[in-house]
């Protein structure tokens, strides 16, 4: 979850770039270049390097920086959490293994915790107020990790205090459609009334947002066993301590908002000093109280339920009917005229918090940065997410570092490390970070990596990014053998699980778009503009229906899951490491930044014709052609294939710096040139108008999607007027896209 930019000062990039390369122009023109430099400008990425790199990644190592990093809760700004702050340094200061640098940033962040004196409930009251059952408080423990003091009550994050009471209804996945449904078709006055609603479908937040309208006042949240647990319900023998699976105590905590960063400091960093906007104006966060509840829980509430029974696609696991309520219970029910109450305590806090930096410094352009980051903080041990994925990265920095401090390697560009603060409330950390030194990054980073949850499970590799990384992964990832083989390759067991077919390179595997705010990508991509990806080991989707790894955000995510269920031996951790850091040096080593700009050009083309497909006849009857939007797409692959072919041409070696520098520079900043802060001025932090968010399913530019399904539900005249907007908007930036691939003038 993450934000913004402009089309950055692309003028000002460039005068510094010219400047800088003038000089080595001038040794060229008034005599022989020096060894040193033709040395430099000649090496392209060390393959040796990168086999070494492989051999040396350890998977001990890894598992032993998990154990440490989970060895007590760390949420962001606690004492567990500067723990790891303390060995993120120590690691990153070693003298045979550390970097070049280490640092803390500070950030005054506003956070949301329950009370620890007064706990949050959720009790079924009698209209006697004599209370009739009462939601557990905390996980049960099924081994000493769960029981620590430090581990956080299950609560929603940025949910309002207070004490709704009313009768219960079920809304499904508290989709708008949802609560429509059940005021219009079922004619349920949802006025005063507690919903109980079950997480996928809806954001967090837009769960309690979507109740408000109608007259909700207060909503359950919980994880339904069909959605996350193949339908298993028993910890006798079927969930954890057994199994992955969650157990019927497990709650999926959580930040309830729709947004991303600090809140009380849109667009600026969170100094100490920085204005902050009140409470009452902020946005994104819940009207109403919420609070998430186990699904014994949910169980114990949904079967009770009177009144007609739910669609069958709103049923989950339970062996009951699913009923929405009448509102309220059955007749039958010994909770018959009861309410439930929820009482809500939590409360806002200005807190400071860390992210944790590292650099190695580039030999050759050390003004020209690969960011490699993933959250520190968790919600309670957090073995899986994120400390999978930070264990991961101090692995890396620890075979690089002991190359640097031996005086064995550097690389060309500069590498800088982020264990960013506060991701679990809103991607804070990373996001206050482009905020802060907005400039800088806009105008000198590469590409951003991130390795957030880095195994989910062990069966396959699992990659998100912009299109012109397909390249430089694919090459990476043929490099490196899955788990347990000599023989196959992460690429060639990738392959078999997510696939689809190029017009260019026939059957590849399928390397997803990013498009949402998942995690610490997002504020580099949508906000400045910064070509990202996103890598893990995940499951096979053939033998689980699961959401997600089932302890996500609860309690039981510790060493001992991680080890025992997820990736026993940490070769898939392993895995990942090798390709992550195979992926990262060829973006910090290679002479010329490994992005293909023509595998841009196919995912562009990719959305048009799902356009074509879905909304030519409807733009048609409104007089609004798709004509431009197809010409710009044709001019777009026009430039890219050009420019692919002057690489190709060229012995880049033998080349002027000068040269190699300007195609680097059209590499680098060519995912800017899709940014428009107009946009979208009711998304906090978007400015990507190919990856943006969007509500609608339709897999294709977002404004135009958005748009058109407004238009289609509405028909008014206005909104078809948004259409044709978007659609301008969209044929603009891929126009001056192209535009930017092309000469200088």
């Amino acid at each position: 979850m993450l934000k913004k930019a402009l089309l950055f000062g692309l003028l000002g990039a460039g005068v510094f770039t010219v400047g800088i390369l003038l000089g080595h122009f001038a040794i060229e023109k008034s005599g022989p270049p020096a060894p040193e430099w033709l040395d430099d400008v000649s090496r392209d990425v060390n393959e040796g390097l990168i086999e070494r790199f492989i051999k040396e990644v350890d998977n001990i190592q890894i598992q032993e920086n998990l154990r440490v990093l989970t060895s007590v809760p760390h949420m962001a700004t606690t004492e567990g959490d500067e723990k790891t702050v303390q060995f993120m340094l120590k690691r990153w200061r070693d003298p045979d293994s550390g970097l070049d640098d280490a640092w803390r940033e500070e950030y005054m962040v506003y956070l949301s915790f329950p009370n620890s004196t007064s706990p949050n409930k959720v009790t079924v009251v009698s209209p006697s107020d004599t209370v009739l059952f009462t939601a557990r408080e905390k996980e049960l423990a099924y081994e000493p990790a769960q029981n620590d003091p430090d581990v956080v009550q299950p609560y929603a994050a940025y949910s309002p205090a207070g004490h709704p009471k009313g009768k219960l209804v079920y809304a499904n996945q508290g989709k708008v459609s949802d609560y429509e449904y059940l005021n219009t078709t079922m004619k349920v006055d949802l006025t005063g009334t507690i919903a109980i609603v079950r997480y996928g479908g809806a954001g967090r937040a837009d769960k309690a947002i979507n109740a408000f309208p109608f007259g909700v006042i207060g909503v359950l949240v919980y994880t339904d066993p069909l959605d996350i647990n193949d339908g298993r319900m028993s910890d006798v023998n079927e969930t954890y301590p057994h199994s992955w699976y969650m157990p019927p105590s497990g709650v999926e905590r959580g930040s309830f908002t729709s947004q991303f960063g600090d809140m009380r400091t849109p667009y600026l960093a969170a100094k100490e000093h920085t204005y902050r906007i009140p409470e009452a104006d902020i946005r994104g966060i819940p009207p109403i109280p919420i609070q998430p509840i186990g699904f014994e829980d949910a169980y114990a509430l949904i079967c009770e339920l009177g009144g007609q029974a739910a669609p069958a696609d709103w049923r989950g696991a339970f062996n009951c009917s699913y009923n929405i309520g009448g509102p309220g219970f059955k007749s039958i029910s010994s909770y018959n005229n009861s309410d439930v109450k929820l009482d809500i305590y939590n409360k806002g806090e200005l807190r400071n918090s860390s992210n944790v930096m590292g650099v190695i410094r580039g030999s050759v352009e050390p003004d020209r940065y690969i960011i490699y980051g993933n959250h520190r903080d968790s919600w309670v041990h957090g073995a899986i997410d994120p400390s999978s994925g930070t264990s991961v990265m101090l692995e890396i920095t620890r075979v690089l570092g002991r190359m640097v401090k031996k005086g064995e390697w550097r690389p060309r560009r500069s590498i800088i490390f982020g264990s960013w603060g506060a991701e679990e409330f809103g991607l804070i950390g990373s996001t206050e970070y482009t905020e802060e030194y907005y400039s800088k990054l806009r105008d000198r980073t590469v590409a951003y990596i991130n390795v957030d949850i880095s195994v989910f499970a062990n069966a396959t590799l699992r990659v998100q990014g912009s299109p012109n990384v397909q390249s430089v992964v694919f090459t990476a990832t043929k490099q490196v053998k899955t788990p347990g083989s000599d023989s196959t390759s992460v690429y060639e067991n990738w392959i078999r699980f997510f696939n689809r077919s190029s017009p260019t390179h026939g059957l590849v595997p399928n390397v997803a778009f990013l498009t949402g705010s998942g995690s610490d990508y997002a504020a580099f991509l949508h906000f400045l503009g910064i070509t990202s990806m996103d890598i893990a080991y995940t499951y096979d989707r053939s033998k689980t229906k699961a959401r997600i790894y089932p302890a996500y955000h609860t309690a039981y995510d510790t060493f001992e899951y991680s080890s025992k269920f997820i990736d026993p031996g940490f070769t898939s951790h392993q895995t990942v490491a090798r390709t992550a850091g195979n992926v990262l040096l060829r973006l910090a080593d290679s002479l010329l930044v490994p992005f293909n700009c023509s595998d841009y050009a196919e995912g562009l083309e990719q959305y048009l014709s799902v356009s074509l497909e879905n909304f030519s006849d409807s733009l048609a009857t409104k007089g609004i052609s798709l004509e431009p939007l197809k010409n710009a797409v044709a001019n777009f692959r026009t430039a890219a294939t050009s420019l692919n072919k002057m690489i190709r041409d060229s012995t880049l070696a033998k080349e002027t710096p000068l040269k190699v520098r300007r195609i680097n520079d059209q590499l680098m900043l060519l995912e800017r040139a899709f940014l428009d802060p107009l946009a979208f001025p009711e998304k906090y932090g978007y400015r990507h108008v190919i990856w943006a968010s969007k509500s609608s399913p339709v897999p294709t530019f977002p404004g135009l999607a958005d748009a058109f399904a407004r238009a289609q539900e509405s028909n008014l005249p206005t909104d078809w007027s948004q259409v044709h907007k978007h659609l301008s908007i969209i044929t603009q930036a891929i126009e001056g896209a192209a535009y930017t691939l092309g000469d200088v003038i």
